[in-house]
């Protein structure tokens, strides 16, 4: 799933193709991407892009006297650039491909979606606050006023496992499965740690991970093609989607932890004391 990182490097790259430009023709081809019916798709043609916005992992398209183009990839989505569209109409129910996005250049996007749960959601609003994804966000971890002081608050009483806290978008927006591995493992902490029980130097160096994690992702990211930004996240990931793999740290065996419909990756040695954590739903580190 893109995560904040990608989706901001995405932001970057639409504002540059497409600030300015007149958006001519809106195409939903699979009508489940479209989770708002007024205004329609077609609101949005004729009107000119103002700006690129992201929030948490939904990209804005803003138009500068209309509706907004609201977009969530979701686990299996992706935003494909052409600097020239097929001259032909797209035919719904063949291949991946949800929605279309014309310019009058000539050039412009599809939204895709692989696999069968179809979960890519595409919202016309005429604010981004009317997306409820949006509207439950908790505060960007990268914004100038995302202090450690203020990290710590939305920590305090927190009894989830630090896995989930990370992961819950209404606590903090943009982070998921693959960076809340990632943060953790640069913090040193057991993804079941409970939040609530961290130390304030913890919480600190919780804090610096999670920072530095993600402002290093979004400028390995930066400037490179939407085409080849999913290549870049898996190459720079060090525990997360490597199992069995060496921990590029202290060189012990990445571990994993599998759920229902997901999984997390772990090295014992510098999260758990050296304890694998019990491979199972509900796991909690062996004693």
């Amino acid at each position: 799933m893109p995560e904040l990182p990608e989706v901001e490097a995405l932001r970057d790259f639409l504002t540059e193709h497409l600030t300015g430009r007149e958006i001519v023709r809106v195409l939903p081809v699979a009508i489940s991407v479209l989770k708002t019916y007024d205004p329609a798709p077609t609101a949005l043609e004729g009107h000119r892009v103002a700006a690129v916005h992201r929030y948490g992992k939904f990209l804005d398209v803003a138009t500068a006297d209309g509706p907004h183009l609201v977009t969530h990839l979701a686990r299996a989505g992706w935003l494909h650039w052409k600097d020239s569209l097929p001259s032909g109409m797209p035919r719904p129910g063949k291949g991946p491909l949800a929605l279309r996005v014309a310019l009058d250049t000539g050039a412009g996007f599809d939204l895709t979606e692989a696999g069968t749960q179809k979960r890519l959601a595409v919202y016309v609003v005429a604010d981004p606050r009317q997306v409820p994804g949006v509207a439950r966000l908790g505060p960007d971890p990268l914004a100038d006023d995302f202090d450690a002081s203020r990290f710590a608050a939305l920590l305090d009483g927190e009894r989830r496992q630090l896995k989930g806290a990370l992961r819950d978008q209404s606590l903090i927006a943009g982070v998921g499965n693959a960076y809340s591995d990632e943060i953790l493992h640069a913090a040193r902490m057991s993804p079941f740690k409970l939040a609530a029980s961290l130390t304030d130097e913890e919480t600190a160096r919780l804090y610096a991970a999670l920072r530095a994690t993600l402002t290093e992702a979004v400028e390995r990211s930066r400037g490179v093609a939407a085409g080849r930004l999913k290549a870049e996240k898996k190459s720079g990931l060090r525990v997360h989607g490597r199992t069995g793999e060496p921990c590029p740290v202290c060189g012990d065996t990445v571990r994993e932890v599998s759920f229902s419909d997901s999984s997390l990756q772990y090295c014992p040695t510098c999260q758990t004391g050296g304890k694998p954590l019990a491979d199972r739903r509900l796991s909690r580190l062996l004693k």
